[in-house]
C-alpha cells in the first residue's frame, strides 16, 4: 500500500472547476510567495515523514507475526517429538519387534522421530531467519528514494 500527497491535486480539481487552465494555473503560481512555498514543502514532508513511520510499523509488525510462526513452528516439533513420538514409538516397537531383535527396533523408531523433529526445526529456523531482522527494508528503500527525489529537485 502507498500513501501519497499530491499538492498539485486541490490546484487541479479548482482549475477544473472554474474552466481556465492557463490563466488561473498561472495566476496561483504568480501568487504565491517564497515563504508559502516553503511552507508547503515543510508541510508535504511531514506528512511523507508520518507516512513512511506508518508503513515501517506495519512492516515491522508483519515480520514479527512471521517471527512468531516460526516460534510455533519450534513448539509444534517440540510437541510432536514428545507426545506423537512417544505413541508411535510404542506402536512401532512392538511391530518391528516381531521381525527384528527389540533393541533394534527401538533403535530405528528412535531414528525417524528425531528426523521427523529435526526437519520440523529446519522449517522453523528457515521462518524465523526469513523474519529477520526486523528491520522495515522496503519503507527505509522507500524513504531513501523520496530523499533522493527531494535532493533531485532542490538541485535545479
Amino acid at each position: 500500500m502507498q500513501v501519497r500527497h499530491e499538492p498539485e491535486a486541490a490546484a487541479i480539481r479548482r482549475v477544473e472547476q472554474d474552466g481556465d487552465w492557463t490563466r488561473r494555473d498561472r495566476r496561483d503560481r504568480d501568487d504565491r510567495s517564497v515563504g508559502h512555498l516553503v511552507g508547503d514543502l515543510t508541510t508535504e514532508v511531514a506528512h511523507l515523514a508520518r507516512v513512511e513511520a506508518q508503513l515501517a510499523a506495519r512492516e515491522v509488525t508483519e515480520k514479527a507475526k512471521r517471527g512468531a510462526k516460526g516460534g510455533g513452528m519450534f513448539a509444534a516439533a517440540g510437541v510432536f517429538a514428545l507426545y506423537g513420538g512417544a505413541a508411535f514409538a510404542l506402536a512401532a516397537g512392538i511391530a518391528l519387534a516381531l521381525v527384528w531383535p527389540a533393541w533394534l527396533a527401538a533403535l530405528a523408531v528412535g531414528v525417524v522421530l528425531f528426523a521427523i523433529a529435526g526437519i520440523a526445526a529446519l522449517s522453523g529456523r528457515s521462518m524465523i531467519k526469513r523474519a529477520m531482522p526486523p528491520v522495515p527494508d522496503e519503507t527505509m528503500e522507500r524513504a531513501r528514494e523520496d530523499a533522493r527525489a527531494l535532493r533531485g529537485g532542490m538541485d535545479r
